[in-house]
């Protein structure tokens, strides 16, 4: 038989007045567990970025032509819209598996025992970026997809992406303060990659806003910029980040610094490779929307390299409480 439980009006206010506090006192999930919401929040939204793009490079931008209904008389697509419709809307109700992605990573950071409130705190964060871009993401319908909104749509997604990497990396570390591994001239090198790193991923929505890929079959605006120009600017820049991220695994290599710093610049070193070879393949063959796409997801992988080696240059062991020694009975009676 299958136990019942036992839920009195009282349980049932307090579940209304504050129902992660409710399921905290009776949910208690294992660090395993938290580890995996954060992580799955963070993939959502790299699904939910790749998905964007695939609306864009498929000329679905304006499938539904108006929000937060997907037309004036229907809140989802309709079959004359055809398959435009089907791919805008599809990728709108994926936002809703996303929040259901970060309300799984607050809930089970609430949960945990001890509560860490940094955790929640970031989860609260993703949770009104999401909600931000989602408003975002309907302004850019509204406006028929202005280039500049749709950079900014982006952008605050790499945001969301920051965030949810911070949280991810966290739930792997302790609430002790952080201990650097690396000196100083070190981690001034690592905010060089990641100040160009920020710059290379702005540059990268600029050759976006003003390419050829403007997200609908109808005349949508581009950005007044020469775009042969911005793609050299985008590879100067992706050099750049290259050339610092070589630079700082030989720095490491040679103060000989701890295994995590050098494995997570080894990791971003073949990402940005991966992702070097993908921009100019595509460049050379006229722009083919599946690498575009490629491109797109390497850009989410490469940024989340940039957190990682950021992140990787100080340890936050746990907290040990020191429990005071108990003295031997048999002593004390002597």
């Amino acid at each position: 038989m299958l136990r019942v439980l036992n839920v009195t009006r009282a349980d049932a206010a307090q579940a209304v007045r504050n129902p992660l506090a409710f399921i905290a006192e009776r949910w208690t999930p294992s660090p395993r567990t938290v580890r995996r919401a954060a992580f799955t929040a963070l993939a959502m939204m790299v699904v939910i970025v790749v998905t964007g793009g695939a609306v864009r490079l498929t000329g679905s931008g304006l499938g539904c032509p108006t929000w937060p209904k997907c037309t004036d008389d229907s809140l989802t697509a309709t079959s004359a819209m055809g398959l435009h419709g089907v791919i805008e809307f599809g990728n709108r109700m994926l936002t809703y598996v996303l929040c259901a992605a970060v309300g799984w990573a607050i809930i089970a950071a609430r949960s945990q025992k001890p509560w860490r409130r940094d955790l929640t705190r970031l989860g609260w964060a993703q949770f009104w970026l999401v909600m931000g871009n989602a408003i975002l993401g309907g302004i850019v319908v509204l406006v028929g997809l202005n280039p500049y909104t749709v950079a900014a749509h982006f952008l605050l997604s790499t945001a969301l992406i920051a965030v949810a990497t911070v949280m991810w990396q966290r739930t792997r570390e302790g609430d002790s303060e952080p201990r650097p591994l690396v000196g100083k001239a070190v981690r001034q090198l690592v905010w060089f990659l990641v100040v160009a790193s920020a710059l290379l991923i702005a540059a990268g929505t600029v050759v976006t806003g003003a390419g050829p890929h403007a997200g609908d079959s109808s005349d949508v605006p581009r950005m007044n910029v020469n775009w042969e120009d911005v793609t050299k600017v985008h590879a100067v820049l992706a050099w750049i980040v290259v050339t610092l991220t070589f630079a700082l695994w030989f720095v490491l290599k040679a103060v000989d610094a701890p295994r995590g710093p050098l494995l997570r610049t080894r990791e971003l070193f073949l990402i940005l490779l991966a992702q070097g070879a993908i921009g100019y393949v595509q460049y050379l063959t006229q722009l083919p929307e599946v690498l575009v796409g490629l491109h797109m997801f390497g850009s989410c992988l490469v940024w989340i390299g940039v957190m990682r080696v950021f992140l990787s240059l100080r340890e936050r062991p746990d907290v040990t409480p020191q429990v005071p020694a108990q003295a031997d009975p048999q002593l004390s009676s002597v």
